[in-house]
């Protein structure tokens, strides 16, 4: 059996993720005004939904607008997720396939991950070869120490 060949792939912010996040949003103003207009909620009600679906939806968008940019990397053994000139190395899980865009995630042995939503949109010609990488068996993933743990803290913000 063959392995995946190594493949390096840009990933940035989602146009994906943030389609979720706005019809997400969209949906939470939708039934507010649905239960509004079936019931008659008393006002501190009708401002404590407003209020926790606008912090929500703030929360979404931030996270959203602060995704990781960056480049992962499969050398055929290791997955690497390089930012800002820190480096660090872990096990990449897929979470969702939608065949244009992944949800994955990169963990450390230490237990930390970081959450990724490639998307073919930013390189069509590797797109595949990272597919078929993140599908095929996984490489040996060194134990990381604290100067990758201290680089992933890097990388998050």
């Amino acid at each position: 059996m063959h392995s995946a060949p190594a493949v390096s792939y840009p990933v940035g912010r989602s146009r994906f993720q943030g389609w979720l996040v706005g019809v997400t949003g969209v949906g939470g103003v939708v039934s507010g005004a649905l239960w509004r207009y079936q019931s008659n909620p008393a006002e501190w009600q009708q401002w404590l939904f407003a209020m926790t679906l606008l912090g929500a939806c703030l929360v979404a968008a931030v996270t959203w607008n602060r995704s990781p940019r960056g480049t992962l990397r499969w050398d055929g053994q290791v997955w690497r997720w390089a930012s800002l000139g820190a480096s660090v190395e872990g096990l990449v899980t897929v979470h969702l396939d939608f065949h244009s865009s992944l949800v994955l995630s990169l963990n450390t042995d230490t237990g930390t991950s970081l959450w990724l939503w490639p998307e073919r949109r930013a390189d069509a010609a590797r797109w595949n070869d990272l597919r078929r990488a993140v599908f095929s068996r996984r490489g040996v993933v060194k134990a990381p120490g604290a100067a990758t743990e201290a680089a992933l803290a890097q990388v998050k913000s």
